[in-house]
């Protein structure tokens, strides 16, 4: 394996998901995990936090979203922007409304942060 001391049981692990070159492997690539960063960095910010919150709990027009957060127009669209870029957000006209309404990833990742 490797020329350093490892606990046997780690060493065993290791050996049985192919060793040092496995485990490479397995790793994520380095385009994953800036994807994967991209995404987390953009639920960082508070405000986005909370209108994913209000977004899983029910599809909304922008009026009513601006109204909860408290925001102004331009600042709103920056912040429903970065979180359809990520795709955890899709807009869906519905007459000469938009309807956002988080994505299966935005849900699912809305219940990991939700069960923290």
């Amino acid at each position: 394996m490797m020329d350093i001391e490892i606990p046997d049981p780690i060493r065993v692990q290791c050996e049985g998901l192919g060793g040092i070159d496995g485990l490479k492997k397995a790793m994520m690539n380095k385009k994953q995990a800036q994807k994967r960063g991209k995404v987390l960095k953009a639920l960082a910010d508070p405000t986005r936090m909370t209108i994913m919150d209000i977004l899983v709990k029910q599809p909304l027009c922008v009026c009513i979203i601006k109204e909860l957060v408290n925001m102004s127009d331009s600042k709103l669209s920056y912040h429903l922007n970065i979180l359809k870029e990520n795709g955890l957000i899709k807009g869906e006209r519905q007459g000469s409304w938009i309807i956002y309404h988080p994505t299966e990833k935005g849900v699912a990742i809305s219940d990991i942060i939700g069960s923290l």
